[in-house]
């Protein structure tokens, strides 16, 4: 499918403009039009950036709208700047042949967003990884616990004032 002839759009007027008749672009406009508060178009790939109470609602419409199958979800720190953390959910459709990314951004002093769970019961491993390495807590994960560092360890090692050598 063919997303667009253009390369860039940047900023959700350019986006819902240039491509109205993308399919996760229609559903979540159908769907809650507010919920999104940017959208870009770069590099042949969409990211529709969410906001953080919306994120189950939007993949449960995105996943309506044919993008069946969730990739991962991954963090980046952008300490010292707020919001500080960015959520990145790559989710595929196999029917359009092409990859969409929710974002979602999460001050840095309560770090909370619902779990995706109860739709994509995939996203377990990657919200415990997130959780582990950024400290983002995710409402309504069924097992939210360490998976990579030992369970008495302190501190979140991807946060970026994560001292380089560890707590000592």
């Amino acid at each position: 499918m063919s997303v667009s002839p253009q390369n860039t759009f940047v900023g959700k007027a350019a986006v819902l403009d240039g491509m109205p008749e993308h399919p996760a672009i229609k559903a979540v406009v159908a769907w809650n039009p507010d919920a999104l508060t940017d959208a870009r178009f770069d590099r042949g790939e969409l990211t529709l950036t969410v906001a953080p109470e919306s994120i189950v609602e939007a993949c449960s419409i995105v996943q309506t709208a044919g993008y069946n199958f969730f990739e991962d979800v991954t963090a980046v720190d952008w300490f010292p700047s707020e919001p500080r953390f960015q959520l990145s959910y790559h989710i595929l459709s196999h029917a359009y042949k092409e990859r969409i990314r929710l974002r979602v951004m999460l001050d840095g002093n309560n770090p909370t967003i619902a779990s995706i769970t109860p739709v994509w019961a995939g996203a377990n491993y990657y919200e415990r990884e997130v959780f582990d390495l950024f400290g983002v807590r995710f409402e309504g994960h069924p097992n939210l616990r360490r998976i990579m560092m030992p369970d008495d360890w302190t501190g979140h090692p991807l946060r970026k004032d994560y001292p380089v050598e560890g707590y000592r």
